[in-house]
């Protein structure tokens, strides 16, 4: 037996993954719904070889479904979470809303999978940000062999983190460009972003960290332990799809690249791509449409006692929001909505 599956925000970038990766991944579906705001009633989106009509979420009767895969923003996912986990559907949800909440369990399937059975305080699971979902899969292996003390990260993150408006905005203003009589001046970002890279992602906080950068931080600390310390500095880069990460680790013991490339090598959702030439490693173009977390330019940082720096790199549209959410459901489905 398969079960009853919704998709909220099914005409964004997010959710038009998320069913993607749904059919891609043969996910047992016995019945699935798509919905949206009230704007896009009827739209039409595909699932698999089948095209869905959006209903319309404000009407949409949760009772009888099993679970709802969310990617509707956190103002929406306040509304509309409640009710649909009053109603005995689990909520997977990929806004920030439920991540700090310590009832409410933070998951990567690589990374934490047993937290799952937390879900049952609230009916709710909550999926990472998209750049921390992707330095724990390339930490944990790592953390396990010799424990991480502590990170310090650089990202460098596609617009598509910023919705299909972020992209528009690039494609817009890299075409102005070339035409001295158009311009297109910042909306979405604070600053020009073609040809450009701007270190702020989300607003500004009282120390002097932006959002995304504490995001980091604490949902590392949530997700692997509160004894880790991250210090993170996030820029956006003039890229369409695909996260990159700059990470220098320093662990309570010593670990030798060699061993740390093997434990990556065989780590799940990992692949490891390092050889010391030009061309040798992966970039945000290659990792696009792809599962896996990639890590390349493995090697010791002298600079500390027990310490490595590490390139990761990720479709962020997959492993950071839709494919993790895809991988909570089965695993959910899995370990505690077992059917037949």
């Amino acid at each position: 037996m398969g079960y009853k599956v919704v998709v909220a925000g099914a005409t964004g970038n997010v959710g038009r993954e998320m069913l993607n990766i749904l059919a891609e991944r043969q996910f047992p579906v016995d019945e699935i719904a798509v919905l949206a705001s009230r704007r896009s009633l009827g739209t039409e989106v595909s699932f698999g070889e089948r095209t869905l009509k959006v209903k319309d979420i404000d009407s949409f009767d949760f009772t009888g479904w099993d679970m709802a895969l969310f990617a509707i923003g956190s103002e929406a996912t306040k509304q509309y979470a409640p009710i649909a986990a009053k109603a005995g559907c689990v909520v997977i949800d990929n806004s920030s809303l439920y991540r700090y909440d310590p009832d409410v369990p933070l998951i990567v399937p690589e990374v934490n999978a047993d937290a799952i059975a937390g879900y049952a305080k609230r009916n709710i699971i909550a999926n990472p940000n998209c750049s921390t979902a992707q330095m724990v899969v390339a930490l944990k292996p790592l953390h396990d062999r010799a424990r991480v003390k502590r990170v310090v990260v650089s990202t460098y993150q596609s617009v598509s983190g910023a919705g299909k408006d972020g992209m528009d905005e690039l494609w817009e203003q890299t075409k102005a460009v070339y035409n001295p009589t158009s311009e297109v001046p910042p909306r979405k970002f604070p600053k020009q972003i073609a040809f450009n890279v701007i270190p702020q992602i989300d607003v500004f906080l009282e120390g002097g960290d932006t959002k995304e950068e504490w995001k980091m931080s604490a949902e590392t600390k949530k997700i692997m332990g509160s004894e880790i310390k991250v210090t993170a500095t996030c820029v956006r880069v003039p890229v369409f799809v695909g996260h990159s990460e700059a990470v220098n680790v320093e662990f309570e013991d010593f670990l030798d690249e060699d061993e740390a490339r093997d434990i990556l090598r065989e780590a799940p959702g990992i692949l490891v791509i390092d050889k010391r030439e030009p061309g040798g490693y992966t970039t945000p173009v290659e990792c696009v449409g792809d599962y896996a977390t990639f890590v390349s330019r493995i090697r010791q940082d002298a600079t500390v006692e027990n310490g490595l720096n590490l390139w990761v790199v990720s479709d962020n549209l997959r492993k950071g929001a839709a494919l993790n959410a895809v991988q909570i459901a089965e695993l959910l489905g899995s370990k505690m909505l077992k059917k037949g």
